[in-house]
């Protein structure tokens, strides 16, 4: 019995959960447990159990008259936490670039050419994707599985802002594309280790900034 409410509460979890990450469920949206059992067709208490599990992680908060909504983005700690990134990924670039391969390379630029054209479709979550996939090909070639496993975890913890910052600078978006045809030039060309590491976490600074920025573009 244990064991199948264990399940159900993580289906619950897991739908409720991409939901947010997508974009579906954005920052302030309430959440009905009854309308979730039903999607389901689950009882309220692993649904509950699901929320208390989010809120826990602090994607879920409770408030006065209106239960359990969306929280609100956690504005400085994505920026602290996509400054972090941005020197450990510059870093796992430069040990890529020396063992990356042609094969590797054209896959590079057939990821930001999908990203080119899910723009035009304005399918930001597609896009959203393709960049993660993009980044994940190149630090996957580091050599250093520590280092791999310290960046995935910090990607998995700004999964849930990535479609949604693009969303709300949608120039930056036109801007990652160009930036990642030069890291694919500097990769390519065997540029210095400090030019690409230098580029690379200019990069990643630069959809901080804008993010910071994001009112001169609304």
């Amino acid at each position: 019995m244990e064991q199948k409410v264990k399940n159900k509460t993580q289906i619950a979890y897991d739908y409720i959960l991409s939901r947010i990450e997508n974009g579906a469920y954005g920052p302030g949206y309430r959440i009905v447990i009854d309308q979730i059992a039903k999607e389901l067709n689950l009882s309220s208490i692993p649904v509950r159990e699901a929320i208390r599990q989010l809120e826990a992680e602090g994607l879920i908060q409770y408030k006065p008259y209106s239960g359990a909504v969306v929280s609100n983005i956690n504005e400085k700690e994505y920026l602290q936490t996509i400054s972090v990134l941005a020197v450990l990924e510059g870093y796992a670039t430069v040990l890529s670039s020396n063992i990356i391969k042609e094969e590797t390379i054209k896959k590079l630029e057939e990821l930001n050419e999908k990203m080119k054209q899910s723009l035009q479709d304005f399918e930001l979550e597609q896009f959203s994707e393709l960049n993660y996939q993009f980044h994940t090909l190149i630090y996957e070639n580091c050599g250093n599985n520590f280092l791999e496993e310290q960046i995935k975890q910090i990607w998995q913890r700004m999964k849930r802002i990535r479609t949604y910052g693009f969303t709300l600078v949608p120039k930056r978006s036109k801007e990652s594309i160009k930036e990642h045809e030069e890291i694919i030039r500097l990769l390519r060309e065997k540029a210095p280790p400090n030019q690409i590491e230098e580029f690379v976490r200019q990069h990643k600074l630069n959809t901080a900034e804008a993010f910071r920025n994001r009112q001169k573009f609304s």
